[in-house]
């Protein structure tokens, strides 16, 4: 199958759909819930955050307050459940506990017809995140299985499958075998971002069990932004919650990822304070329709 002709979702009339996001929540440094709910609303979707940590601010800062949510989540859930709650996706990035994993997994059972967008966030450069454990990174291979879309970058591709870490310069054989190791535990798309190999391009690229792979270039830009990978999660996930085709929507957060970028250079305090996107919105408003 190609993915220009695969969609996921088809969005009916006026209705909006429900999106679970499962993020933590950042009070300063634009990331996760900051990032989902806005991006996610600006494509019509009614955002349902279910908070996994709270953070003073995000890891890229010397300093940071961080509160694990885990102890609340059941009783969040069961107020839901007692609620009623209809979910068309269930998106879910940072966790904050191995544990939360089956809280993900509840939501899963609960809302079986929910499309399943899984970006791992784990790390990045090769190393874990500070705040995850090895604990953690393993229970995350559950949510491998029967992903929709599995979002990883190369380091979380490296953690999830165990095959070596190479830097991010993949020949296209070397990201089949990737996606192949994923695909074989269970993902049914896999989305794998940033690949670079020293031309001024960054390669996403895009392939199933039943989806040839294919390769989505943008431009690279000669400087990082803290948030970008939060960034194309949740504007891959409301592209395909507007009916796009998986080609669409991962050329589409590729674009607005990179003018995003450029916007967050021309902010004071911008290696640490994230990604600044609010301006942009308009671009995702307007898949709507």
């Amino acid at each position: 199958m190609d993915a220009k002709n695969l969609v996921l979702y088809r969005r009916e009339g006026a209705y909006i759909p429900r999106v679970a996001a499962v993020h933590d929540l950042c009070g300063y440094g634009k990331c996760s819930l900051g990032i989902a709910i806005p991006v996610l609303s600006a494509a019509g979707c009614d955002v349902c955050p279910v908070p996994t940590s709270l953070f003073s601010a995000h890891t890229k800062f010397p300093t940071f307050y961080m509160h694990n949510t885990t102890p609340i989540l059941g009783d969040y859930l069961d107020a839901w459940a007692k609620e009623g709650i209809e979910l068309d996706a269930i998106y879910s990035g940072f966790l904050g506990s191995a544990a939360q994993v089956g809280v993900i997994q509840r939501l899963y059972r609960e809302h079986s017809t929910a499309l399943r967008v899984v970006d791992p966030v784990m790390g990045d450069g090769g190393k874990m995140y500070p705040t995850y454990t090895a604990e953690l990174c393993e229970k995350m291979r559950d949510l491998v299985d029967g992903a929709d879309i599995l979002t990883p970058n190369l380091t979380e591709a490296h953690l999830l499958t165990g095959m070596p870490y190479h830097g991010q310069d993949l020949s296209e054989a070397e990201v089949e075998r990737y996606v192949a190791q994923l695909v074989g535990m269970g993902a049914r798309l896999v989305v794998v971002k940033g690949v670079v190999r020293g031309d001024g391009l960054i390669r996403n690229y895009v392939a199933g069990e039943k989806v040839d792979l294919v390769e989505v270039v943008g431009e690279q830009l000669p400087f990082m932004t803290h948030g970008t990978g939060d960034l194309f999660a949740s504007t891959l996930t409301g592209a395909v919650m507007c009916g796009r085709s998986v080609y669409d929507a991962v050329a589409f957060a590729t674009d607005f990822v990179r003018d995003a970028m450029r916007v967050t250079r021309l902010q004071p305090d911008n290696e640490v304070r994230g990604v600044s996107f609010e301006s942009l919105l308009g671009q995702v408003a307007a898949l709507v329709g």
